[in-house]
């Protein structure tokens, strides 16, 4: 079945430690970069002009993909009209060759956690959910990727696997999935289950982007944490996905514990090493 997504390359989570290469050396290794909405978006009390010029410069160089952390679709609370607003300000000017953010709920009440939360996989979040990412692209008028988050308990109320849920969501709200196989890999470990299982049930033609980074142990409980490099395992999972189902938007993700340009883009590149492996099989 052929995907509702072009496969764009390989890009990174664009920090800012890596601006001024990013701007200046026009590295050959990516072909697109994403951003974090928030850190972009015009405030009441930060217009953010300065952050937005720079996104701009490197627009004009790159795809800009924009990955959002407070959309909070799992809330049982309306969605944000301020935040949509804001949102779609800066999905105007920039324009972007994706837009994203997670399946989880950050806040209640009007209060925001700051925490990306797990939702009960249940029918009735099933429809909650599907209506509020409906909302959203049709305020803004695109369809969105919504990714799959790590999760360190499961609900005794779910009524469905992860994997269930995620693709009755995708085909219900008519969205697209960004894939975080690391996200896969920590809950896998976390709640023993096959992580293959989970990824073969998804509908590949949903599957817009993937993730990949790093995690840490604490407490006996893999944790999401960006500070690491991918490990071998998560590499494995990636290849693994390569061959069976082919080429899609990739990236690594680093937020702790940035190390300079050169390091991180050889990680990069190991991306590119990867989906190279299928096409010298074929050939």
């Amino acid at each position: 079945m052929k995907s509702l997504f072009n496969d764009l390359g390989v890009g990174v989570g664009l920090r800012p430690p890596h601006y001024a290469e990013i701007k200046e050396q026009k590295p050959k290794s990516i072909s697109w970069v994403e951003v974090i909405s928030e850190n972009f978006m015009a405030w009441k009390d930060s217009p953010m002009a300065g952050a937005q010029e720079n996104l701009l410069q490197i627009r004009k160089d790159f795809p800009v993909f924009l990955h959002g952390v407070s959309l909070s679709v799992g809330s049982v609370d309306v969605l944000d009209k301020n935040y949509l607003e804001r949102l779609k300000q800066l999905v105007d000017m920039v324009q972007p060759a994706m837009v994203s953010d997670h399946l989880c709920w950050t806040g209640v009440g009007g209060e925001n956690l700051h925490d990306l939360l797990p939702i009960p996989y249940t029918t009735e979040a099933l429809n909650l959910i599907s209506q509020k990412i409906d909302q959203v692209q049709n305020f803004l008028g695109r369809r969105i990727l919504i990714e799959n988050a790590s999760t360190y308990l499961e609900y005794q109320a779910s009524e469905m696997s992860e994997w269930e849920f995620l693709s009755q969501l995708l085909a219900k709200a008519d969205c697209g999935l960004l894939l975080d196989i690391n996200n896969v890999y920590v809950s896998s470990v976390n709640h023993g289950f096959d992580p293959k299982t989970y990824l073969s049930h998804l509908p590949i033609d949903r599957i817009g982007q993937i993730h990949l980074a790093g995690h840490s142990t604490m407490d006996g409980y893999l944790v999401d944490t960006h500070d690491h490099p991918v490990c071998e395992s998560v590499w494995e999972l990636y290849r693994w996905w390569n061959n069976e189902f082919g080429p899609v938007s990739t990236m690594i993700e680093r937020d702790g514990n940035i190390p300079v340009w050169a390091e991180l883009e050889s990680e990069v590149q190991r991306i590119t090493e990867v989906r190279s492996e299928k096409k010298l099989r074929l050939g």
